[in-house]
């Protein structure tokens, strides 16, 4: 009797997979619009201003990421922002001057920077395709990854696209 052995040629080719969903920040992102503290939502008066924060619970942005926005066409003295931090500090892990899908981008970057990337050294890596991630963390990970493996791909396992090979 004929017994035909199946080959996983996609486990037998010794590529390995970076997926970038396993770098994306769990920390909650939250916005604070700056036109909710403006003198009639237009500008900001100093005392005015430090009032409208002084009367906020700062506390709800405890362990989350603030992402600082101003919805209406305002200019914002650099020392608001300042004072908007000074309050936020003791409880944001992370503040910035840019909207929730910035500040994930941006966080999400950081995380894939700073990982512990050795596991790739000398591999054939594929950085796993997903139409849901920015461009911009792809153009991260080869410049990460390009000095450390051994071949570059994008896409599956089973049918990767070469992007270089040592």
């Amino acid at each position: 009797m004929n017994q035909k052995i199946f080959i996983n040629k996609a486990e037998a080719s010794g590529i390995i997979a970076l997926d970038l969903l396993n770098y994306k920040p769990t920390t909650e992102i939250v916005e604070l619009d700056i036109k909710d503290h403006l003198f009639m939502g237009m500008i900001v008066k100093e005392k005015e201003f430090k009032e409208s924060i002084a009367t906020v619970d700062f506390s709800v942005y405890n362990e989350k990421a603030v992402a600082i926005v101003c919805s209406v066409d305002a200019i914002i003295p650099p020392w608001a922002f300042m004072m908007l931090m000074e309050k936020l500090s003791p409880y944001a892990v992370y503040a910035d001057l840019n909207n929730a899908e910035t500040v994930l981008l941006d966080l999400w970057k950081r995380r894939l920077m700073y990982a512990d990337l050795k596991c790739y050294k000398n591999q054939k890596v594929v950085v796993r395709a997903s139409t849901d991630h920015d461009p911009a963390l792809y153009l991260l990970a080869a410049g990460l990854l390009k000095p450390i493996v051994k071949s570059l791909m994008y896409g599956e396992i089973g049918l990767p696209k070469v992007i270089f090979k040592t």
